[in-house]
């Protein structure tokens, strides 16, 4: 088999893959706003308002669960992909920030109970992660995408 007959599942397990983690992530930290508020302002990022942080932890899981479902059903694949590389790339950012600062915080990426903290690998699996969400951007959205059926993309 070619690459070019290829691609299209390779799209798909990129969209499953990177899709799954965002529902996973996002389903994980709805009802603890609280928690996961705590767990953003750790990260003592100067320019975001104190105010914001409360908001952002509700809405933030609400967003990686509909971009997450968005790209596992391949429905608005392009702008899907895009917003996870967008969101992925902040997190890495942040994640960068307080390693750099030599923070020691947790990552908040999977709910509560991650203990994973923030260290130089979890900014290489992010950086990873941004490179595949590019790819499910840039490339026709795959097999068994709704974008194919209702015509969205070719």
């Amino acid at each position: 088999m070619t690459l070019q007959r290829l691609a299209p599942w390779i799209v798909l397990v990129l969209r499953l893959t990177i899709g799954g983690i965002f529902i996973a992530a996002g389903a994980l930290k709805v009802g603890h706003a609280d928690l996961f508020a705590a767990e953003i302002a750790g990260f003592r990022i100067g320019f975001l308002p104190q105010a914001a942080i409360g908001p952002m932890a509700i809405a933030l899981p609400y967003l990686e669960m509909l971009v997450g479902a968005y790209l596992v059903l391949g429905l608005f694949t392009r702008i899907s992909g895009f917003a996870a590389a967008v969101l992925l790339g902040v997190f890495d950012l942040a994640i960068a920030s307080a390693v750099v600062r030599g923070l020691t915080v947790s990552c908040g990426c999977f709910g509560p109970n991650d203990t994973t903290t923030t260290t130089w690998s979890e900014v290489a699996r992010d950086a990873i992660f941004v490179a595949l969400a590019l790819v499910i951007a840039l490339r026709p959205p795959g097999a068994l995408a709704l974008d194919r059926r209702i015509g969205i993309h070719s």
